[in-house]
């Protein structure tokens, strides 16, 4: 999905096999205020699981980037965000492209893989071809998000490269950072949002706790909250970014 807008504008970034389908509501609001929003699909997903098997960490960088970059070019001021895996993504571009982006907001980020699977996927992932997914964490009654019902395991062990790979990268981070994090998350734990937090050096940093919706919070009870805080934050950034560039 893309729409052209205003002249600020706003990368969206999906989760590990989830598709834009969670992040569409939230790109269709900030569309509807007028700003100029982005939302790719990243390599192997939005298809079937066994697409992901032969993607890494590599292909869905490379796509959120190219896509930074379009925007760059077109905008004054760009703002990333991402939910879960896109979280970690978003910060990865934040940490890379430093001042040239305005502003991250994460949505249940991701940074660690826990401990036990991580330790058994560097063989596992040679014997086994896929576990049970991760795909429609929501508190929300008949709300289902669009993702796998399998997990390959050869992309789940990129994604745990990509985690540790940006969990390295955290202290880079300096703009300003919107964090929400929901208070029960079955698929991210809360304290990966926790390490953002310890992690980043951004000075100017949101903490907001999502008390009625579980991972996949762009589509459940405290959507509308997310949708509205982020918009906030990135009008508050660019409006002081205008009127500094215009003093």
């Amino acid at each position: 999905m893309y729409h052209e807008g205003s002249t600020t504008g706003v990368l969206l970034c999906h989760g590990f096999t989830g598709s834009p389908q969670s992040m569409r509501p939230w790109a269709r609001y900030l569309a509807e205020q007028g700003l100029t929003v982005s939302l790719p699909l990243l390599p192997g997903h939005g298809t079937r699981w066994q697409d992901l098997q032969h993607t890494g960490w590599q292909d869905w960088y490379a796509t959120v980037d190219r896509e930074l970059r379009v925007l760059l070019d077109r905008c004054e001021q760009v703002f990333v965000a991402g939910l879960s895996m896109g979280g970690a993504l978003s910060l990865r571009l934040a940490a890379r492209h430093g001042d040239a982006i305005s502003g991250v907001v994460v949505v249940n980020p991701a940074t660690t893989f826990p401990k036990l699977q991580g330790y058994a996927l560097p063989l596992a992932r040679h014997l086994v071809t896929s576990t049970k997914g991760i795909a429609s964490d929501i508190r929300k009654p008949g709300v289902a998000e669009t993702g796998y019902d399998r997990v390959p395991l050869h992309a789940a062990y990129s994604a745990r490269n990509l985690f540790r790979l940006v969990r390295a990268e955290l202290p880079q981070v300096t703009q300003p950072l919107l964090v929400l994090h929901s208070r029960v998350d079955h698929v991210v734990p809360p304290s990966d949002s926790q390490v953002v937090l310890d992690n980043v050096s951004s000075t100017d940093v949101t903490e907001t706790v999502l008390e009625q919706s579980y991972h996949v919070a762009t589509l459940d009870h405290d959507a509308e909250r997310i949708f509205a805080d982020s918009y906030g934050f990135i009008t508050r950034l660019a409006t002081r970014m205008t009127a500094r560039d215009g003093a």
